[in-house]
């Protein structure tokens, strides 16, 4: 986990259009960096719905949002055009930048245990320091939560 405070590592990835982005693409306005288990799952589409929801408020801080998460783009893509989904869903295929942020950790379901992404949301200030974390996410509320966070930048 990267600490509020410390320098956010630097990434390179695809979105769901095959279009690379950069954490660096980004400087100088606040990053919100949502990682989420899978595409099209329960939990994940609400989140990821929520954060679709509450853009034009976010819009408003100038504030960036990425969803990423291990699937490929075509899930993605997929995933995205299903519900209306139009900022950049991030490919980690290999899961480094999940490493990266601490956030590929071992999980446990029904007795059986493997690596997966923990839900946990990062905001990034413009000068590219982690200003918050939010660890083991509850979907409900989340996105409204993140929104007040970033206003009070």
């Amino acid at each position: 986990m990267i600490d509020p405070g410390k320098k956010a590592p630097a990434f390179s990835l695809k979105d769901q259009d095959g279009t690379k982005r950069r954490l660096s693409d980004y400087a100088g306005q606040p990053v919100v960096l949502f990682f989420y288990p899978k595409d099209d799952t329960p939990g994940c589409t609400t989140e990821a719905c929520a954060f679709r929801d509450n853009l034009p408020e976010l819009a408003k801080t100038k504030a960036a949002i990425l969803g990423i998460s291990v699937l490929d783009e075509k899930s993605k893509a997929k995933f995205a055009g299903k519900y209306s989904l139009t900022y950049p869903l991030l490919a980690d295929a290999d899961h480094a930048v999940a490493e990266k942020y601490g956030v590929w950790q071992e999980k446990s379901r029904y007795g059986r245990t493997y690596m997966g992404i923990a839900r946990t949301t990062y905001l990034i200030g413009p000068q590219g320091q982690v200003v918050r974390r939010w660890d083991n996410v509850k979907v409900d509320g989340h996105a409204e939560d993140v929104l007040a966070a970033v206003r009070a930048l």
